[in-house]
């Protein structure tokens, strides 16, 4: 079950993190992952440690906010492979801060890259899923449950995946008849390697506090972990999930549940 022979695969951000833990699953369930990620030498080690594993894989560097450079990967992706049957927009970033503690210049970086090029890297595939043959493909947008609810200081970040999980919908009933699937994945607190980063920056001396903290929000005890997310970005890619789409799937230990 959930297997990915033969499918050409495109999870942006991917050098890391959640991203990187759905590249690894995608090709050991038998996917060409395509490891995109604005690092490129972070996505080269996530495709050393998928070839290490005899799976397939290479690395591409992506601005997914550049809208010329997103159009010419995802050519030269189905111009090479010959289509693309798997989206996993991945990438993206976040701010702390209520809207009187963000600038415009903060709200056009988070929605340029978390709406936006989520805009872009599925306007791309879309159009050559639409076309390829057979027709059809899928989308798996990495949404959040702060695009669901309030979350203190999270404006753009809430912003950005409320449109997100948007998009999803949209796209989802605009091309369903034309075999495209679209679902959202929306996790609440995953701890990632950029969660340590955000810590370690913010509280450097009450680093273990706030990490207690972070786990206990959500009611099942602990923070998400990236392979939990990794396995669900698996099955709605998967041909058993044929009758799944335009849903957001919530994973996020109860929190919206309270």
């Amino acid at each position: 079950m959930f297997r990915l022979d033969h499918k050409i695969a495109l999870v942006t951000g991917s050098g890391s993190g959640i991203g990187r833990e759905i590249a690894l699953l995608y090709a050991q369930q038998g996917a060409h992952v395509l490891v995109a990620d604005i690092q490129l030498e972070a996505a080269q080690a996530v495709v050393g440690e998928i070839q290490a594993r005899a799976g397939q894989a290479q690395a591409i560097q992506i601005d997914i906010a550049n809208e010329e450079q997103v159009a010419t990967v995802f050519a030269q992706v189905v111009q090479e492979h010959g289509r693309l049957d798997i989206l996993v927009n991945n990438a993206g970033v976040s701010h702390v801060g209520n809207i009187l503690e963000t600038t415009l210049t903060d709200w056009k970086r988070v929605m340029g890259i978390n709406a936006a090029g989520t805009f872009l890297c599925a306007r791309e595939a879309v159009k050559h899923m639409v076309a390829q043959e057979p027709q059809g493909g899928v989308i798996v947008n990495i949404a959040s449950v702060a695009g669901m609810i309030g979350i203190e200081r999270r404006l753009p970040y809430s912003a950005s995946k409320g449109a997100v999980i948007s998009i999803t919908r949209s796209v989802a009933m605009d091309f369903v008849q034309q075999n495209i699937r679209v679902n959202a994945i929306c996790p609440g607190t995953v701890h990632t390697p950029f969660v340590d980063g955000y810590l370690a920056r913010s509280f450097a001396d009450t680093k273990d506090e706030e990490l207690a903290k972070l786990h206990a929000r959500q009611p099942i005890g602990r923070m998400g972990r990236p392979e939990e997310i990794a396995s669900a970005a698996l099955y709605l890619a998967s041909d058993e999930a044929a009758f799944v789409t335009g849903s957001a799937l919530v994973i996020d230990g109860g929190w919206t549940a309270k």
